[in-house]
């Protein structure tokens, strides 16, 4: 039969009269070493180094360039093959293991930052940034994919809010930490392109994070909070993971219903890097508006997982009320961006205009925008995840769910940054923006009422009941597994 007792089902939610498996937490330094908490504080850190500080580059508008036409292009070919690793990149995952999905993973960004400070040395080395961002699509689906899965076994059910509001806090540091640096070395910089500087210190900090994956726990040794076990190891063929992730979607095909609020999750970058923050301000605008803006993530993934992890309300309450904040935010942001958006047109900021600084009159209010979209932007990952874990407490099944997610997000981020590099109106691609977000809140709010439930069962967890072979065992043959006493 398949060992099922371990893995944390029903986990936090001892009230709801199940038994569950527990085991004795390690005491000590061991015990801090081992606790979920500091785990996820590492792999904060690891992305920290690597897609945070990627964010701050990207953030500046054209990865701190004049000519947004080889960043865009450089992230059309990130995402192409983004799109297509992650899709996979779940079973990778549960083969390999995580803390080595993540190694290879992060080694993409070092590489990606690096093929800019050589585009500032040479500048007709545009083909190798294209590359670049071409090679960190195929890390990133990896990193972004064993992140995922652990970030959301690690915590019990009703910790799920705060470790993804801990995570995405620790993760922005590194767009904070970017985005100061940046602005140091930039402040008093006329001009719209940052310097070699600020690149070297980015790759150095990136190449720090490359070895922080090595120094994680095994998350087969990993007990929850509650006690319950993360995971037991499970070392299946690649024929039985892919067949695995073809299960994951067959028998929870409500994650279909998630597809457009994946779809759209990215898209918003490129109108608030390029055609809002790279078009309107020089670097010394841009590099403040990019610092408040991931210091302004802080806030809202911390904001939004405090009231989806709210004890005194069930979790479908929880769910639907998150909704309601999304869909509040997304009009206030983009209601208040169209009244900028329809003063300027791409044809009326020419490359060598002059743009506007921090002194001049208006900037505070579009600064105050710029915060908002920070706010929306992290309200909106964290309450994605959050629905991807209130569907499932199984890593190898939110292995799979998360490429899912980073494999459809990066899809549509392919597109719009394609768009752009073609010179595509800003207006069309503000209003594509605007319309994607509320179609993926639309199609989300069936998935919410009839899939989010109050507490995760077994017979929801059909992976965790997989075996090596790949054949399923019934739940009714696997629960009572779990009333056994701890050995």
């Amino acid at each position: 039969m398949a060992d099922t007792t371990e893995k944390g089902y029903g986990s936090g939610s001892s009230d709801d009269g199940s038994q569950v498996l527990t085991f004795d937490r390690p005491t000590g330094f061991k015990g801090l070493y081992y606790h979920p908490v500091t785990q996820i504080a590492l792999l904060g850190f690891v992305c920290f180094m690597g897609p945070g500080l990627f964010n701050a580059l990207n953030g500046l508008g054209a990865g701190g360039q004049v000519d947004s036409a080889t960043s865009a292009n450089a992230n059309a070919a990130l995402y192409a093959t983004f799109a297509f690793a992650a899709f996979f990149a779940g079973s990778i995952n549960n083969k390999l293991g995580s803390r080595l999905t993540l190694l290879l993973g992060s080694t993409g960004y070092a590489l990606y930052i690096g093929s800019y400070l050589a585009m500032n040395i040479h500048p007709n080395a545009g083909g190798f940034v294209i590359a670049a961002g071409a090679i960190l699509g195929i890390c990133a689906g990896l990193l972004w994919t064993a992140q995922g899965s652990l970030m959301l076994a690690y915590p019990t059910e009703s910790q799920k809010g705060k470790y993804i509001g801990l995570f995405w806090t620790i993760f922005n540091l590194g767009g904070v930490v970017g985005a100061a640096v940046s602005l140091g070395q930039n402040f008093h910089s006329e001009a719209n392109a940052v310097g070699n500087g600020t690149y070297i210190g980015f790759l150095v900090l990136t190449l720090i994070g490359v070895t922080i994956p090595m120094l994680m726990a095994d998350p087969h040794k990993m007990i929850r909070t509650d006690g319950t076990k993360v995971t037991t190891p499970r070392h299946p063929s690649w024929k039985v993971e892919i067949y695995g992730l073809w299960v994951a979607l067959k028998t929870d095909p409500m994650i279909l219903l998630l597809f457009p609020m994946f779809f759209a999750s990215n898209w918003f970058y490129t109108w608030q890097f390029n055609e809002y923050n790279g078009a309107l301000f020089n670097i010394r605008g841009r590099s403040l508006n990019n610092l408040v803006y991931w210091m302004s993530q802080i806030i809202g993934s911390v904001a939004i997982g405090f009231v989806l992890d709210k004890q005194n309300l069930r979790r479908r309450v929880r769910a639907f009320t998150g909704w309601a904040i999304l869909l509040a935010m997304v009009f206030v942001v983009h209601i208040w961006a169209y009244f900028y958006q329809k003063n300027y047109t791409r044809e009326s900021i020419p490359a060598d205009a002059v743009k506007m600084d921090i002194h001049d009159h208006g900037y505070a209010g579009r600064l105050w925008l710029y915060i908002f979209c920070g706010l929306l932007d992290a309200m909106w990952q964290t309450t994605t995840y959050w629905l991807m874990g209130a569907m499932s407490n199984d890593p190898a099944k939110l292995a799979h769910f998360t490429g899912f997610y980073k494999s459809i997000q990066s899809a549509g981020a392919a597109g719009v940054w394609r768009a752009d590099a073609v010179k595509r109106p800003y207006m069309g691609i503000f209003v594509s923006t605007w319309v994607l977000l509320v179609a993926g809140l639309i199609f989300s709010l069936p998935m919410i009422h009839l899939r989010v439930k109050d507490h995760t069962d077994i017979e929801d967890e059909t992976l965790a009941r997989m075996d090596n072979t790949g054949h399923i065992h019934s739940a009714d043959l696997v629960e009572p597994e779990a009333t056994k006493p701890a050995k």
